[in-house]
């Protein structure tokens, strides 16, 4: 299951999204979303685990949890909607 975690520090690391997310079952990969430009984080990333119960279970137990001072937003992820307006 693939699952956004969002309001991360801009000096988390997707090391860091694996040590929180493997507390609660096996971790395939994780990814922070960067800007193209600066390279600089934006504040959101992705992490996938193989199961969904384990998953869940990250969900409901991360989901307003605090990291890094902050609290974070994780729930399942969305696909990503095209938009063809772009240029």
């Amino acid at each position: 299951m693939n699952i956004y975690v969002g309001n991360l520090d801009f000096k988390v690391n997707e090391n860091d999204l694996v040590e929180i997310f493997e507390e609660y079952g096996s971790v395939s990969s994780s990814k922070i979303i960067t800007d193209k430009y600066s390279g600089r984080s934006r504040g959101f990333g992705f992490v996938t685990m193989e199961s969904q119960e384990e998953a869940n279970k990250a969900i409901n137990a991360l989901n307003g949890a605090t990291f890094e001072n902050r609290p974070l937003v994780v729930n399942e992820a969305k696909p990503r909607k095209e938009n063809n307006n772009r240029f």
